[in-house]
C-alpha cells in the first residue's frame, strides 16, 4: 500500500514556507516583487469577502482573485455542489458519451444571451479566447482579428495577439494577424474592414486595464458595420460577465447589442474548479464542427469536467437565488457615489469611473506648488508610483487589498466580490480618506514609503 497522503501534517509541517518555495521552484520574480512592496502577507483562511491571517486580523478583498471570487470565497452553495459531485462518483470524461451536466449548465448560461445557440467548454478566460479567434476566423474564411489599444484577452498565443499592451508582447513575436483600433474609433474599424480580411473584433465592454468603458453607441455601431462587411463581433466578458458591471452581461447596458461570441470565466467557477466557456451563434460553431471527421477538430482536456460543471450550475443557482447581480448594481452605485463625492476635496484624485463593482479610481497632478514636487518625483521615477503609494498602505495599516490597474498607470481598480454590502463600502472609504489625508498633507510616511518605491525604480531601470 502507498504510503497515506494526509494534506492537513503536510500544510502544518511545511506551510510557512510558501515564499521559499515560490522563490526556489516557481516565478522567482513574484516573492520579490510582493516583498518589495509590502504585500508578503501570510494568509491562513478566508471566507466571503475576507481573508485572515494567523492572529486573527481580517483583510477587506477588494480584488476578487483578479475576478475569479465573484461570490467571495467558500460560498457555501458552491461547496455543498462540489462535494455532492465528488459523492455522486460519475464516469466523468470518458470522452464518448454525452453527460448531462455541460448541457445543464450550457442550457443555463444561454438563458441570459437568446440570440446565442451554443457552448464550448475550456478551463481558462484566455483559452475561452482562443476560442472565439479559432472559430471566428474558420467560420469567416478570413485570418485578421481587430481589437482595441490597451486591451487584455489573455497571455497563450492567440489571446497574446489581441493584447493592446506592449509590455506583454515583447519576444513573443510572431503573433497572429492583428491590428489595434483605439476604444470607440469606428472611423478606424471602418477603415481595416474596407480592406476584406478582418474576421471579427474582438472588445471588452469595460477595459480591465485602466477601467474605461467603451462609449455609449459604440458596440451597436460596431456590430452593425461588422456584419456589413460580413464580419462578427467578439464580446470578452471574462471579467466584467456574471453580474460585475451591475448586469448579467455588460454589453446588455448597450440596447441592441448580441455579440456573435461572448467569452466567460472567472466568477463562473466559484473559486474552485477552472473553467471557461464560449458561447455563439448556430451557424458558427456548425462551421465549425461540419462533420463527423471534425468532431475534435477543437477540443479542451478538461473541458466540461463534471466539477467544473457542477461549480458553474451551483454559481448560477446563487446569483439568481441571493440576487446578487441586483447586489452588485447598488453596492457599486454606492461606493461610486461615495468615492465621486472626494474628487472636489483631494486634488490629485482625478476621476472615478467604472459600472457595478468595477471601478477605476485615477490619480492626476496636483495644483499646488508643493504636491507638484512631490508628483513630479514620482513620476520622473516611473509612472504608476502614486497608484502604488496608495494601495500599500491601504493594506498595511488598514488591511484592505486593491491592486494598480496595470503597469504605469495612476489607477487604482476595485473589483470586490459581489457580495459586499454597506459595511465594507464604509470601510473602503473611511481607510481611502485616511491615506488621501495623509497624502494631501505632503509628508508621513506614505511619502517616506514614496521615496522608497523611487529608489527601487531607478536601481531596476
Amino acid at each position: 500500500m502507498s504510503k497515506k497522503f494526509d494534506l492537513a501534517a503536510l500544510l502544518a509541517e511545511r506551510g510557512g514556507e510558501g515564499y521559499e518555495l515560490h522563490a526556489r521552484h516557481l516565478n522567482p520574480q513574484l516573492p520579490r516583487m510582493l516583498r518589495t512592496i509590502g504585500f508578503d502577507k501570510v494568509y491562513e483562511s478566508a471566507e466571503g469577502a475576507y481573508f485572515r491571517d494567523a492572529d486573527g486580523n481580517d483583510y477587506l478583498d477588494m480584488l476578487a482573485g483578479f475576478g475569479v471570487m465573484g461570490l467571495g470565497r467558500h460560498h457555501p452553495v458552491v461547496r455543498k455542489a462540489l462535494h455532492d459531485v465528488l459523492d455522486a462518483e460519475l464516469a466523468d470524461l470518458t470522452r464518448f458519451d454525452c453527460p448531462p451536466l455541460p448541457g445543464l449548465l450550457a442550457e443555463k448560461l444561454l438563458a441570459y444571451s437568446p440570440h446565442l445557440d451554443r457552448v464550448f467548454f475550456s478551463n481558462s478566460g484566455t483559452e475561452a479566447v482562443e476560442t472565439a479567434l479559432k472559430f471566428a476566423r474558420y467560420a469567416t474564411g478570413r485570418p485578421r482579428v481587430l481589437y482595441c489599444s490597451h486591451a487584455f484577452h489573455g497571455l497563450t498565443t492567440g489571446s497574446l495577439s489581441v493584447n493592446g499592451e506592449r509590455c506583454f508582447r515583447e519576444g513573443f513575436d510572431p503573433l497572429l494577424p492583428d491590428t489595434a483600433i483605439g476604444l470607440g474609433d469606428l472611423a478606424a474599424l471602418e477603415r481595416e474592414l474596407g480592406r476584406g480580411d478582418v474576421a471579427a473584433l474582438i472588445v471588452e465592454p469595460i477595459q480591465g486595464k485602466g477601467v474605461h468603458e467603451s462609449p455609449p453607441g459604440f458596440l451597436r455601431a460596431a456590430q452593425e458595420l461588422l456584419h456589413r462587411h460580413k464580419a462578427l463581433l467578439i464580446a470578452d466578458e471574462v471579467q466584467t460577465g456574471l453580474g460585475r458591471t451591475g448586469a448579467f452581461y455588460a454589453y446588455q447596458h448597450e440596447d441592441g447589442v448580441e455579440p456573435d461570441l461572448v467569452c466567460v470565466a472567472k466568477a463562473l467557477s466559484g473559486g474552485y474548479v477552472p473553467v471557461g466557456a464560449t458561447l455563439g451563434k448556430d451557424w458558427i460553431f456548425k462551421k465549425v464542427y461540419s462533420a463527423m471527421d471534425r468532431v475534435l477538430v477543437h477540443s479542451a482536456s478538461f473541458g466540461a469536467n463534471a466539477q467544473a460543471m457542477a461549480a458553474g450550475l451551483a454559481v448560477l443557482s446563487a446569483l439568481e437565488g441571493e440576487e446578487v447581480v441586483a447586489n452588485a448594481r447598488t453596492t457599486g452605485e454606492l461606493l461610486k457615489t461615495r468615492l465621486t463625492g472626494l474628487v472636489d476635496r483631494y486634488e490629485m484624485l482625478r476621476e472615478v469611473r467604472g459600472r457595478g463593482l468595477m471601478i477605476g479610481i485615477e490619480f492626476g497632478r496636483p495644483s499646488s506648488l508643493g504636491l507638484r514636487g512631490r508628483w513630479a518625483m514620482l513620476q520622473a521615477a516611473r509612472k504608476g508610483l502614486f497608484a502604488q503609494m496608495v494601495v500599500v498602505p491601504l493594506l498595511q495599516r488598514h488591511r484592505i487589498l486593491t491592486q494598480v490597474s496595470g503597469d504605469r498607470l495612476e489607477v487604482i481598480k476595485l473589483i470586490p466580490p459581489l457580495i459586499i454590502g454597506e459595511r465594507e463600502v464604509d470601510r473602503f472609504v473611511a481607510a481611502f480618506t485616511a491615506v488621501m489625508d495623509e497624502a494631501h498633507s505632503g509628508g508621513g510616511l506614505i511619502w517616506d514609503f514614496g521615496r522608497t518605491l523611487v529608489k527601487q525604480a531607478v536601481a531596476t531601470r
